[in-house]
């Protein structure tokens, strides 16, 4: 079987999914469309690019990030299946050919369509896949959650963290929210380490809040994931879909605070583990820090697995 996975994996999410299928025996490609960086041949050609999209509706940039897809799919030859994320960044002109070299071509949406609208392009899918309930409802897309990337960790009940709490998160409607939540565990004397990426610090917010231009990937956040005993889940509005970090602290058997309400509709969702923050009153018991995380089954565990993603999204048989 041929998969190719076409995307912008600019934190490395989508690579395992590539890891998982090549695991399998199966001759797996990954388009990382993140990876490919267009250089303009001069200033006139940028600014060329800038009336071509504003007057005109031309993309330069765009059609050679898409010539650069086209490139790799004709050195791969015809697909069994094709999956792309984030198709609102790809043409619909574009997919038509990329659709051409496939049997079945699919898309994961793992964001709301009212952020990136795709109504254009629903009718180019042989299968929409979305982690968002409320798209699910209204489009007919097939509901599917994120997965667990990573391998199971050992609880480890006496482990002195360095933190208590951590988020990471770009600066955005969230960061209210997260100032709130800083506040408190300053006047409560809860560690916390919460890092915002953005091009300029944000004025007005707790000192305790680091701030970065730098992107912070994958693997170097591995370590921060570690050393905090409990994470913390800020969603945009209008999100209902279950962010990764709900899955990094299921693989590390850790707990969560998320301001996501529909998390209460999973199976794996606990008040012993989960603690659902209200907006308006960020107020967090002090017995959520104190008491263990409790396991999940195995049997609720492994359905949120890549391995289950896998298998389901690309209708694979054990």
């Amino acid at each position: 079987m041929k998969i190719t996975l076409i995307s912008f994996d600019y934190f490395d999410f989508d690579a395992n999914i590539i890891k998982e299928l090549q695991s399998r025996g199966i001759e797996a490609h990954h388009i990382d469309i993140s990876k490919y960086y267009y250089r303009y041949a001069s200033f006139g050609e940028k600014m060329s690019n800038f009336f071509s999209k504003v007057f005109l509706g031309k993309n330069i940039k765009r059609e050679k990030t898409e010539e650069f897809i086209l490139h790799h799919l004709n050195q791969y030859g015809h697909q069994d299946i094709i999956l792309t994320i984030r198709p609102d960044r790809i043409s619909k002109k574009a997919h038509l050919k990329i659709k051409q070299s496939c049997n079945k071509y699919l898309t994961y949406i793992y964001d709301s369509t009212n952020r990136f609208p795709i109504n254009h392009l629903v009718d180019l899918f042989d299968k929409i896949y979305t982690f968002d309930q409320n798209d699910a409802k209204k489009f007919g897309f097939e509901l599917i959650s994120n997965y667990i990337y990573l391998n199971k960790k050992e609880l480890n009940p006496n482990k002195v963290y360095r933190n208590d709490l951590f988020i990471i998160s770009s600066i955005d409607e969230r960061l209210g929210l997260m100032n709130k939540v800083a506040d408190y565990c300053s006047i409560h004397n809860i560690s916390f380490k919460f890092i915002v990426v953005g091009k300029k610090r944000p004025q007005n917010i707790n000192s305790n809040i680091e701030f970065t231009t730098e992107n912070i990937f994958l693997n170097d956040l591995l370590e921060e994931l570690e050393e905090s005993k409990i994470f913390l889940d800020l969603i945009r509005k209008n999100q209902n879909g279950l962010s990764f970090r709900i899955f990094e602290a299921l693989a590390y058997q850790k707990k969560i605070i998320t301001s996501n309400q529909s998390i209460k509709d999973y199976d794996f969702y606990s008040p012993n583990n989960v603690f659902i923050l209200d907006e308006n009153n960020p107020i967090i018991p002090k017995e959520f820090f104190e008491s263990n995380y409790e396991p999940l089954s195995d049997e609720i565990y492994n359905k949120y697995t890549i391995k289950a993603w896998v298998d389901r999204v690309f209708e694979l048989k054990n």
